[in-house]
């Protein structure tokens, strides 16, 4: 594991991360899901965590056991209905939304001259980044789109590396999806895992809520 000192940059996850846009997408999700007759539960929110649109869908249609009755552009069909909806909901987001301590934490890490970059599986980054007024804090934002997988795989995070003239080593990524922890220890980075340990059991360092993020405690739980 690196120490403090070597750490020079920070990917972050969106969703759950920097706001809780998460919940957008669990109504807009569960909105197609009741669609296409799948039972919404716990457990189905919890598997779309991390995971891409059309990867998303997919779990949906296996869920209600009806992925051979959508081809291709029905799928893309439904897709963008979810976007539609997704959007419409954050269009109201504002500054406000960002979760507890994130802006103290992001004004910590510009101020003490770390690059900062965006590993979002939403295609919508850019659009929740603006609404939220956090533009100034982050060099780069990965489209997902550039990527060759989705997470697990660790294409977005070590492209979020790149993407701020950062090798994998030195940067720390931030997630709340097992999905998205498994993405950056893959990708050869220093995760930290936001919210439940028993979950996000392979994060290498862990804080129950963002509230909780500074500087000091990332260097104390390090050392």
């Amino acid at each position: 594991m690196i120490t403090f000192d070597e750490i020079k940059g920070f990917a972050f996850d969106m969703d759950g991360v920097l706001a809780d846009t998460a919940r957008f997408h669990a109504i807009a999700w569960r909105q197609i899901a009741d669609e296409v007759g799948t039972t919404w539960t716990e457990e189905l929110a919890e598997a779309l965590k991390g995971i891409d649109r059309m990867g998303s869908l997919d779990l949906i249609l296996q869920a209600g056991d009806v992925a051979e009755q959508y081809d291709l552009p029905a799928r893309e069909a439904l897709a963008n209905k979810k976007n539609d909806n997704y959007r419409a909901l954050i269009s109201k987001l504002t500054s406000a939304d960002a979760l507890p301590g994130i802006f103290p934490f992001l004004d910590e890490l510009l101020a003490a001259g770390y690059k900062m970059s965006i590993a979002s599986a939403s295609k919508n980054a850019p659009f929740i980044v603006e609404r939220l007024g956090m533009e100034k804090y982050f060099d780069a934002i990965v489209d997902p789109a550039s990527v060759k997988a989705g997470k697990p795989d660790p294409a977005i995070f070590a492209a979020a590396a790149a993407a701020i003239d950062l090798a994998p080593e030195v940067v720390v990524g931030l997630e709340d999806s097992a999905a998205g922890i498994k993405s950056i220890n893959d990708a050869g980075e220093l995760s930290i895992g936001i919210g439940d340990s028993t979950v996000l059991h392979e994060a290498a360092l862990n804080f129950a809520s963002t509230a909780e993020l500074s500087l000091a405690k990332i260097a104390e739980q390090l050392h």
